[in-house]
């Protein structure tokens, strides 16, 4: 039986605040700052835990080899002897942010009645430009039965960032669906990260129905205020889109040609009188895991950073109680992923699929998560800050850290992807 399953990053022993990500305002914001990969890792793991509380199937991808030393020989050089730049690059953890591991098109929606997955080749920034080879290993282990098909990142110059600039709406999540690829054009004080012609190329080689598959340019208003990606503005699931105001280019044009394709959608869009695009942005309030519960319910899960916004708060709490298609709301605290930049939805990849074709050490109950978690109260360092980087102790336990998660996984054929 398809469902939607979320696959979330497990934060890795390296995160820290290193401010690589211009346009990041968050990450930008606190470069820095002491991080805590071992708080932030198990506040990632409560909210798998809330989901499955919920109903929801909930998967994990694991932390990339860091450093990345495959990388830096690439660039003639090795860690110990790299700029403290090259080391902060060869070193992130941002893969931890699954929606931007793939784009994802479940069989409904393709040609050949398979699921699509393409790896994204995140071009634009160097320090994630090294992920796509550990990301298509993982998925191509995950995702290894015949219902399922993993694509290479389309080639660069043509950049993309997978998930997080994709929605789907359909009437369930087994029926066929209306796919929306969004891209940003260039010329702005930040770089647009997703192009048109990758977004094209990933729906020709998903097989997806023309008819069914738009392109909507994001609005360079949203990028220029630090919407880096589509999904800080607007999220999809089911039959509701949840947009600002201030989300697209033309949004009256893709709101047309949506209810042309899918009449019964329901279109949710918060106005900047009511919560302004910064709010929006600061809060994450778009950011979040739009989901549907075995109950039907829509659902919102936001950060907590939304609770204490007070315009997003009262939106959102006018909006439940107005009758809305977001019948509930939770909230959960990733803040140590929030500060880098990346909130509850950046945190996952959606799969639709059915449970029992993937690899089940990419699937999570209560006791996997918790054995997970004592992996990470034992080995993940607890405190991280750049000037650190250059540490070879904390290089070296670093390395462990993923080591032991990977043997008590069971995945060891990743520990030297």
């Amino acid at each position: 039986m398809l469902t939607e399953i979320n696959f979330d990053g497990i934060i890795g022993p390296s995160h820290n605040y290193a401010g690589l990500s211009p346009g990041n305002l968050a990450a930008t914001r606190n470069r820095g700052l002491v991080s805590s990969p071992r708080a932030a890792a198990l506040q990632g793991l409560a909210k798998m835990k809330e989901n499955l509380r919920l109903g929801l199937t909930q998967g994990i991808l694991l932390p990339h080899r860091r450093p990345d030393h495959a990388w830096l020989k690439s660039l003639s050089t090795q860690y110990e002897e790299a700029s403290p730049l090259l080391q902060a690059q060869g070193l992130s953890a941002s893969a931890m942010w699954a929606a931007n591991a793939a784009t994802v098109s479940p069989a409904p929606d393709t040609r050949d009645g398979r699921c699509h997955l393409t790896v994204a080749n995140l071009g634009t920034l160097p320090h994630r430009s090294h992920e796509w080879p550990e990301t298509l290993a993982q998925l191509r282990l995950a995702f290894a039965a015949d219902a399922f098909r993993v694509h290479q990142p389309i080639p660069l110059p043509f950049g993309d960032e997978g998930a997080a600039n994709h929605m789907r709406l359909a009437r369930s999540h087994d029926a066929p669906g209306l796919e929306i690829f969004v891209y940003g054009l260039p010329g702005g004080a930040f770089p647009a990260r997703q192009h048109r012609e990758a977004s094209a190329a990933i729906a020709r080689g998903h097989r997806l129905d023309p008819a069914r598959t738009f392109f909507a340019q994001q609005s360079p208003e949203a990028i220029e205020a630090g919407a880096f990606h589509n999904d800080v503005v607007a999220v999809a699931n089911g039959r509701v889109l949840f947009a600002h105001e201030r989300a697209f280019h033309d949004a009256d044009q893709l709101y047309r040609s949506l209810r042309s394709a899918m009449p019964e959608i329901e279109i949710v869009e918060v106005p900047a009188s009511e919560v302004s695009l910064g709010d929006a942005i600061h809060s994450y309030l778009f950011n979040a895991q739009l989901v549907t519960l075995p109950t039907g319910e829509s659902t919102l899960i936001v950060p907590e950073e939304a609770r204490r916004t007070p315009s997003v708060w009262q939106w959102l709490q006018q909006h439940v109680a107005g009758n809305g298609p977001i019948r509930r709301v939770e909230v959960v605290d990733v803040r140590e992923s929030m500060a880098n930049g990346g909130g509850p939805a950046c945190l996952r990849l959606r799969v639709v699929a059915d449970p029992a074709t993937v690899d089940r050490r990419f699937l999570v109950d209560e006791a996997k998560l918790d054995l997970l978690g004592e992996t990470i109260e034992r080995y993940w360092p607890e405190a991280i800050h750049i000037t650190d980087l250059g540490n070879a102790g904390l290089i070296n336990d670093i390395e462990h850290a993923r080591h032991r998660l990977l043997t008590a996984l069971k995945t060891v054929e990743l520990i030297d992807s």
